[in-house]
């Protein structure tokens, strides 16, 4: 016990071993949704749900203990919501990449981050992201998924030309079981339950199973499926081509901004930043998300980074490593529910989808929208990742849009020189674009 708080710092930082363990039990709680969402989502892209689920947990176990021993961090790490999204409906099902080809491009992506956040040269151009640029990308992702969930349960579905989308069948069965569980994930969340979205999937599966909308697993609890099936399938080949540039780009740039407002966010919560705003030894968790997202793609899975969830372990006193050591635990022992999760229906994570959605649109009461040279990328960005149903487009298009605005405004100063790189590899990203 002597060597577990001198390791994690535990007493220095004004915590205690029992408050790290609740803390890291409620983080996992709050984000333990993840691992039946993120394998439902890459199906789209073609990767095997049973052999995704393992490697969903397995990222999330590499990410949460590497954070919790190497930084001494209370931040989880697991794939990201909206990159996995990004993947699977616009690189693989709108532009026809194969999901090998994806995973080697964040393979690529994350190499490069660790050779930045090494030389320190990715500090300095995420902050060159105006703050207007990061909120709009959260808000964006947001609708986006909102989208996908509404589509997954039904309630919206594809129309014809001139009507792109209508009204699903809302009294058929699927639909009202997906209305269910959009009332009753709601009501969890507005009551503060522990764990509430991974309770109302599961509820709203049951509701499903028992009402024949889907069919009921084989089985709760066996050994893991295995995962060798998409470990180390990664297609350089086809990622290390100008075709195959906006896919990196965009993974570079999406992770880029994530992480870097997670960790600040998350540090201004705990108490960790300095009197100037910084997160003293910023470079350990940095390293190691730039390190899960090499990891990810080679066990088979997308982008993995600091999580916003792991604020509620915050809330509840978790100061230091041990508490996400404790969430990767947790992951760990959901590798035995396979069957259960691998039977769950779209009519039970779709409302998921569309809550996590809700819960990304919160930032957008930062924007400022009386300053048009804000408002206006921060809009284009948002509008742009939903109607064209690609989150790619939408950040480019921002970075592209924030420097005209400034330079007809003659508030050019504004800029800061990493800005000009972003706008540049942006309008890169629209020249080798694949319109076709």
């Amino acid at each position: 016990m002597k060597a577990l708080l001198q390791y994690f710092e535990i007493e220095r930082r004004g915590s205690s071993v029992s408050r790290e363990v609740i803390a890291g039990l409620t983080t996992f709680t709050t984000m333990s949704y993840i691992v039946v969402v993120n394998p439902a989502i890459l199906a789209a892209a073609g990767i095997p749900a049973g052999p995704s689920f393992v490697a969903t947990v397995l990222a999330a176990v590499f990410g949460c203990w590497l954070m919790g021993l190497y930084a001494n961090r209370p931040f989880a790490i697991a794939p990201y919501m909206g990159e996995n999204a990004f993947i699977a409906f616009t690189v693989c099902k709108m532009l026809g990449y194969k999901w090998e080809t994806a995973l080697a491009a964040i393979f690529i992506a994350g190499v490069a981050f660790v050779l930045l956040t090494v030389l320190r040269v990715r500090q300095w151009i995420v902050d060159a992201v105006p703050t207007s640029l990061r909120y709009s990308f959260a808000v964006g992702i947001g609708f986006f998924l909102t989208f996908i969930g509404l589509n997954q349960c039904g309630l919206v579905v594809l129309g014809v030309s001139g009507a792109p989308v209508k009204a699903g069948h809302l009294t058929g069965a699927p639909v009202l079981v997906a209305i269910f569980g959009f009332v009753l994930l709601s009501i969890l969340v507005i009551r503060k339950v522990p764990g509430a979205i991974l309770v109302g999937i599961l509820v709203t599966a049951v509701v499903a199973f028992l009402t024949r909308v889907a069919p009921p697993p084989h089985a709760i609890v066996s050994m893991p499926p295995s995962v060798m099936p998409i470990v180390w399938k990664l297609d350089f080949k086809g990622a290390l081509t100008w075709g195959a540039f906006p896919v990196v780009l965009t993974v570079f740039i999406m992770a880029f901004v994530d992480t870097m407002g997670t960790l600040i966010g998350l540090s201004a919560r705990a108490g960790f930043l300095d009197i100037d705003g910084r997160l003293p030894q910023i470079e350990r968790p940095m390293l190691v998300d730039a390190l899960a997202t090499c990891f990810s793609p080679a066990i088979g899975t997308t982008t993995s980074g600091a999580f916003v969830e792991s604020a509620t372990g915050i809330e509840a006193g978790g100061r230091t490593g041990l508490t996400v050591i404790v969430t990767g635990i947790c992951f760990l022992l959901t590798l035995f529910f396979a069957p259960l999760v691998g039977s769950i229906p779209p009519q039970a994570y779709g409302p998921a989808l569309i809550i996590v959605g809700l819960f990304m649109l919160s930032p957008i009461t930062r924007i400022d929208f009386g300053d048009f040279t804000e408002s206006i990328p921060a809009f284009a960005t948002v509008m742009l990742m939903s109607f064209t149903f690609n989150i790619a487009i939408g950040i480019s298009a921002g970075f592209v849009l924030y420097p005209i605005c400034k330079i007809v405004s003659g508030r050019v100063r504004e800029l800061r020189p990493g800005l000009w790189v972003l706008a540049a590899l942006s309008l890169l990203f629209f020249v080798f674009y694949p319109y076709s």
